[in-house]
């Protein structure tokens, strides 16, 4: 009955889009790879799990057209983030298969790795990229978006 006192459909859309304009925590940004200025917008083309175009960033956001790359080889530097998830991902296998494995052989630890390495390659790249966006990239929340 509301939305009928409303003439046109330009309105009912500004009063939907308030309705549903709430503030998104960082973290649950961070993890569903939003724009750090909308917090809405995807930062990659693909799924997070996909791998295809593993290294490939949106140019600007789709939601507020934020440039997600700041300067050119700006995400090189996210490679020490990855390097930090690789060996944490090496330790944790490592501790696992001592609990879980009585004097494992040296190929079970190669192996796993590798395996793990390679299902979680995708999830490590795109994570490191957005936490150094995150941390690095000057580009602050905007609550008008």
């Amino acid at each position: 009955m509301i939305l009928m006192k409303f003439a046109n459909f330009k309105d009912i859309n500004y009063i939907m889009q308030n309705k549903t304009n709430k503030k998104i925590p960082t973290a649950q940004a961070i993890i569903q790879a939003k724009c750090p200025k909308c917090r809405k917008g995807n930062m990659f083309p693909v799924p997070i799990m996909s791998y295809r175009r593993l290294s490939d960033v949106n140019q600007e956001c789709p939601n507020c057209h934020e440039t997600l790359m700041p300067e050119p080889d700006f995400y090189y530097g996210a490679m020490y983030i990855s390097y930090a998830f690789s060996v944490a991902l090496l330790i944790t296998v490592m501790v696992a298969l001592n609990v879980l494995v009585e004097r494992p052989d040296l190929s079970y630890y190669l192996i796993a790795v590798v395996v793990s390495n390679v299902l979680l390659l995708p999830l490590m790249l795109r994570y490191s990229k957005v936490l150094y966006l995150y941390a690095m990239g000057r580009i602050r929340y905007d609550e008008t978006y």
